[in-house]
């Protein structure tokens, strides 16, 4: 019979991480890797301000997944991913084949979530990160302007790690905090505002659980 687990070790397990978003917009808790591909959001046109309040009109967050090479995880070095370097504009595209498609291809996130729960920060989120492309939510077009992009390592074909719906819930809860126009209902997929085109973060997301996360917060 094995021995019983300390009551510290079964809280060590259940322990959520904390985050909060500084002054600067930055997720205090993340790696950062600065990268160059963002640019200043617009400033939101007169009839959104007379809508009702705006926080620098951050009132979107997208989920995306993204695998490099595709359907692979943890691929590059321990420094460097291949996920953060195309980020950073680092990519070597002779490092694999799928990566000749990536030529010259200028893309960020404001963070990614990696399979083990960790982190990274590329974009402050007052900032307009490259991530949702040609897009439209809720009649509005151009989402970037308006939206938080994470992405979460994974793909379509499989499941994501609890340890990064633990991650995500927290990031989610310390976004929110600091830009309370992102509500429950505007909380979507990048398939929710590219549908056609985009299919992530896929089937094995599981929505259920971060909808009934979202209702504790």
């Amino acid at each position: 019979m094995s021995a019983p687990v300390p009551a510290s070790d079964h809280a060590a397990s259940r322990r959520v991480p904390i985050f909060t978003v500084d002054a600067s917009h930055l997720l205090q808790g993340a790696r950062q890797l600065p990268s160059p591909h963002y640019d200043e959001r617009p400033q939101p046109d007169d009839a959104l301000v007379a809508a009702g309040p705006m926080v620098n009109d951050i009132s979107l967050l997208v989920i995306h997944a993204i695998s490099l090479p595709p359907g692979e995880f943890g691929a590059g070095s321990a420094e460097l991913r291949y996920i953060d370097a195309l980020f950073l504009g680092q990519l070597d595209t002779s490092a694999h084949p799928y990566f000749e498609t990536l030529q010259g291809l200028r893309v960020s996130a404001h963070v990614c979530i990696f399979r083990d729960g960790s982190v990274t920060q590329y974009v402050p989120f007052d900032r307009r990160a490259w991530h949702a492309g040609a897009s439209s939510f809720a009649g509005r077009s151009r989402c970037n302007d308006y939206s938080i992009g994470i992405e979460l390592e994974g793909c379509d074909e499989l499941p994501f790690e609890p340890a990064q719906y633990t991650t995500l819930d927290a990031v989610i809860r310390a976004v929110r905090l600091r830009y309370p126009t992102i509500t429950r209902d505007r909380i979507v997929g990048h398939s929710d505002i590219a549908p056609g085109r985009k299919t992530d973060p896929g089937p094995h997301f599981d929505w259920p659980r971060v909808r009934a996360t979202l209702q504790e917060v």
